[in-house]
């Protein structure tokens, strides 16, 4: 059965959505998505016994914004702060993009609380920018700070106004204030060092085709966690995970059981 409702962590209300009965599993979703999107994975792993626990994260879906912008950081210790609230000293967990960002941190800082990670089409790694957009950047920065220097604030303003309409991402623009800084304060966080210091066993699932975060990562990520298996799904996204539900399914329930990679036929 379902249990849908609202919960309020840290001073924060959010909505969670738990399907199943079994070992707890927490799910995280990604930028700009919501509980909706992890709800079929999670229909999948209730079947094969698992309580499934999904939040919308602060600032996404139904829950509210946080007070201030976070970081990558302080949306790892919100989830603590959850298990906490739910009294779960220990579960398995299951993030998606921006979800796997925040599993690098638990999986890392947190492992006590976590038995294992499986992360679709994780982000965490920062992509070198091309030499173009190096350029851009530093010449529209130069010219933003000279107006200011000027006193002409209102001119930089609307510069900057305009460098957003041009060249920032859909994300960045659909944010809010708070969300704009907190999106600005995680992408420009390499997880990389997190990623060495991964204490459990983790599955890394993967698109060939995804194009925000491309297969290289998933290697470069494979290459970094101590106990860590590559699945690329043949022709998926940046949804893997939805792209091949029943496969996943079944991949990240092995890994729950076994509680180890190397247990466990890939």
């Amino acid at each position: 059965m379902a249990e849908v409702g609202k919960v309020v962590i840290d001073g924060i209300e959010i909505r969670e959505l738990v399907i199943g009965d079994g070992a707890p599993v927490l799910m995280v979703h990604g930028w700009g998505a919501r509980i909706e999107l992890l709800e079929p994975l999670a229909l999948r792993l209730s079947r094969l016994g698992h309580r499934c626990y999904m939040i919308d994260l602060p600032g996404f879906g139904e829950s509210a914004e946080p007070p201030a912008p976070f970081t990558i950081f302080d949306y790892a210790a919100f989830c603590i702060a959850y298990l906490d609230k739910r009294q779960l000293a220990s579960v398995n967990y299951f993030g998606h993009s921006l979800g796997g960002r925040i599993g690098l941190i638990l999986g890392s800082d947190y492992c006590e609380r976590l038995r294992n990670l499986a992360l679709s089409n994780s982000a965490g790694l920062k992509a070198a920018a091309a030499l173009h957009t190096r350029m851009r950047q530093s010449f529209y920065k130069s010219i933003r700070r000279s107006l200011a220097g000027m006193g002409a604030k209102s001119a930089a303003d609307g510069l900057r106004a305009l460098y957003n309409r041009r060249f920032a991402s859909d994300d960045y623009r659909a944010a809010s204030p708070v969300m704009r800084k907190t999106l600005v304060n995680i992408v420009n966080q390499d997880l990389l060092e997190q990623a060495g210091r991964v204490a459990i066993p983790t599955i890394l699932i993967w698109g060939d085709a995804d194009r925000e975060t491309p297969l290289w990562m998933g290697h470069k990520l494979e290459a970094a966690i101590p106990d860590a298996a590559l699945i690329i799904h043949a022709g998926a996204g940046h949804y893997a995970y939805l792209d091949f539900p029943d496969k996943t399914a079944g991949i990240i329930d092995a890994l729950f059981r076994a509680d180890s990679v190397k247990k466990i036929d890939l």
